[in-house]
């Protein structure tokens, strides 16, 4: 299996950022015991010409481990024709105990590989570079996280095993199966959309209301109803935005609609969700920033672009989702 051209390719990128980030990570544990932005001396001189070179090339590694979210997405439902029983990435990912780890751990390493990038922009903002001392020191943790989802990423691809039968989605995410997959397939559809538009509507109003003040109680309960919003969703998608796409009321699998059979409408689905609830997120998270001086008038200028971007990436993933429960004829009144 690790000779399919998509494994190796995620291989290698994994291991080409591995080395970046490594490297980088000698300069940042030199740079947390040396970094005095105050002195002129030869070898702090030397280090701010070096973080900004090296933080450039972690940028654009980090940027591929992001990319590499969708690419292993993308493998796991191609090679699912090569195991007995799969029919989508569901089958593919059940195929030994480390695919869903994988996957788990790869979204993480999203979020936070897109925080470090958000971290290392602001810091570009300010002549005295004020976040080089916690992007660093945050660096440190990326490098934790990547090195843990690379390994499990490469033992999942290494046991891949195409002659062992595995489970297709229609029994992992069936709503009188065990499991949390089954327990979310069955929850209650009424309430599950009464829930995912109520916090919504709740997400979107505070995110203008943060594009027109930036004021600090909203940039927090925005971050936290992002989060929240990007919960709901996930579950929603499996309860009953689904059901819609493949207008049967028992298909619950979450990864079916990247395929072709469905205009692999999950990508752009999965984005606009991922996107919109980072950037909601990120809005909060950097509150504290406030208080550097050299940030104190960046930093609300950056909060309301993020809450526009927030806005609409959630709104999008909601008119992707919405879609075919007005468009199609398929109904759930009866479930």
């Amino acid at each position: 299996m690790v000779l399919h051209s998509s494994v190796i390719a995620l291989i290698l990128g994994s291991g080409v950022v591995l080395l970046l980030i490594l490297s980088a990570a000698a300069l940042g544990i030199r740079i947390l015991l040396k970094w005095d932005i105050k002195s002129s001396s030869e070898e702090q001189l030397s280090l701010e010409r070096k973080t900004y070179l090296v933080s450039t090339l972690v940028q654009y590694a980090l940027g591929f481990e992001i990319l590499s979210t969708l690419l292993f997405l993308y493998t796991a439902d191609d090679i699912h024709y090569l195991l007995v029983g799969a029919m989508c990435a569901t089958g593919s990912l059940n195929a030994n105990p480390y695919g869903f780890p994988t996957l788990y751990a790869k979204v993480a390493a999203l979020f936070i590989s897109a925080s470090w990038i958000a971290i290392n922009y602001l810091d570009s903002k300010a002549e005295d570079y004020p976040l080089t001392m916690t992007k660093y020191k945050f660096l440190l943790f990326v490098v934790l996280v990547v090195i843990v989802e690379s390994v499990l990423q490469f033992l999942y691809f290494l046991n891949v095993n195409p002659d062992v039968i595995t489970s297709c989605c229609g029994f992992l995410f069936s709503e009188g199966g065990r499991g949390l997959g089954s327990s979310l397939a069955s929850l209650p559809i009424l309430p599950a959309k009464i829930t995912f538009y109520s916090l919504l509507t709740i997400s979107i109003v505070l995110g203008i209301t943060t594009l027109k003040t930036s004021r600090k109680p909203f940039t927090f309960l925005f971050s936290i109803s992002s989060f929240l919003f990007f919960i709901v969703s996930v579950i929603s998608i499996i309860a009953f935005i689904s059901l819609h796409f493949y207008q049967l009321p028992t298909h619950h699998c979450p990864f079916d609609i990247l395929q072709g059979e469905y205009y692999y409408i999950g990508y752009p689905l999965y984005v606009t969700l991922f996107g919109g609830c980072f950037f909601g997120m990120m809005v909060g998270a950097i509150e504290p920033f406030k208080n550097i001086s050299s940030l104190s008038v960046v930093i609300p200028q950056v909060q309301r672009r993020w809450s526009l971007r927030a806005v609409v990436g959630i709104t999008l993933f909601a008119m992707i989702a919405t879609a075919p429960m007005v468009f199609l004829p398929f109904t759930l009144e009866g479930y």
